[in-house]
């Protein structure tokens, strides 16, 4: 097989198979996976219809000794793969090819895979956590949680895999904890945590400090800046303002390691026949008003250049798989095809069109896959 930059790093994968029935290499379903989802299949049954279609091409860089594996094949290797061991080696893959670029915002949010689940076996629906960097525009992780209120427990120890030094990890209130706080600061790290009730205490006074504030003047510094957004028929205003906790003396919540500031965001959005205000609260370990409102800002890039692809683009909602490891090793895999998609350096084309481009012309998907 030709040296291919990301299998360099999956080589270690352990082959969950009996050797005995290894008649395709792990290596060559892995790569003829990767490329079918490259190309929008979104089930076993594509891979191999992709692997037939795509023959000729395969046997230029693969070994195939016994032919394109069935979907069967490929359906049982993805149940089987140890999907801790493929994350290890997908985020030594992902840490291998980041930008090292100082300020990175890391954005952690879960996402249910909504057609996992199986309704004769009482099967939920798999829910994962992924990491996506602002400054790498991918995903750097990913761990599959028991469910949406477990991401408390999962977030940790996604973090504990990630060298955050110097970056700035963002989450929305569900993991606005203390101890994952703490855990952010001592690998190295800042924060900004979305703030609401699941915290009374520290929200209530948050919430009624910046109310006053907002109502009678702020009677401590502070620090602000706002920004305009245009598009899609809308206008959206933010306005930005932060407190460093040293100043109020009223501030007693001393328990939240590396916390410097308090931060509140008024989103003023306008259409042609409506116009609605959202305020927010934060806390974080930064000082720098745009600091803070460029971290909140990109913190929605998981949503909007992650999630939202994953949807669209690879048809993650609509997949059925559920048997075994197959829902998190897949999701993985989009991951991997997602990040070779990116790396590609074309300029100003679509997930989409490059998607459909790389099904249709073989030297493209030469491209994606060797990562130029």
């Amino acid at each position: 097989m030709d040296s291919t930059s990301f299998l360099d790093h999956f080589e270690e994968l352990p082959d969950p198979r009996m050797e005995r029935l290894r008649l395709h290499s792990l290596m060559d379903i892995l790569f003829i996976s990767v490329c079918a989802v490259i190309c929008g299949a979104t089930s076993f049954v594509d891979m191999h219809d992709f692997g037939c279609a795509k023959l000729k091409w395969f046997k230029k860089k693969l070994e195939l000794k016994n032919g394109i594996p069935s979907h069967d094949t490929f359906r049982r290797v993805f149940s089987l793969i140890d999907p801790g061991e493929f994350r290890a080696c997908f985020m030594a893959w992902t840490q291998a090819i980041s930008k090292a670029v100082g300020g990175d915002i890391i954005a952690l949010d879960g996402k249910t895979l909504r057609r996992s689940f199986d309704t004769a076996t009482g099967l939920s629906a798999v829910h994962v956590l992924n990491a996506w960097s602002s400054a790498n525009d991918f995903c750097v992780g990913q761990m599959k949680v028991d469910g949406k209120s477990n991401e408390i427990t999962a977030m940790p120890e996604l973090i504990k895999l990630m060298d955050i030094r110097g970056s700035v990890i963002t989450a929305d209130a569900l993991n606005c904890q203390k101890e994952i706080a703490s855990q952010i600061v001592e690998q190295g790290g800042d924060y900004v945590l979305a703030l609401k009730n699941n915290q009374p205490s520290i929200y209530e006074d948050v919430k009624s400090f910046f109310e006053d504030s907002f109502s009678n003047g702020f009677d401590a510094p502070y620090d602000c800046c706002d920004t305009d957004d245009y598009g899609h028929g809308r206008v959206e205003n933010r306005n930005y303002w932060s407190v460093r906790v040293e100043h109020l003396k009223w501030f007693k919540h001393k328990e939240w390691k590396g916390l410097v500031s308090i931060a509140c965001v008024q989103s003023c959005r306008r259409t042609r026949d409506n116009e609605s205000i959202e305020t927010r609260y934060f806390i974080t370990s930064l000082d720098k008003i745009t600091k803070i409102a460029r971290s909140i800002r990109r913190h929605w890039g998981v949503e909007n250049k992650l999630h939202w692809i994953m949807d669209n683009d690879f048809g993650e909602d609509l997949c059925r798989v559920r048997a075994g490891h197959e829902p998190e090793n897949l999701a993985l895999l989009r991951q991997i095809a997602h990040n070779l998609i990116k790396q590609e350096s074309s300029k100003n084309v679509s997930i989409r069109r490059k998607i459909n481009k790389a099904g249709w012309d073989n030297d493209f998907l030469a491209r994606i896959v060797a990562g130029v």
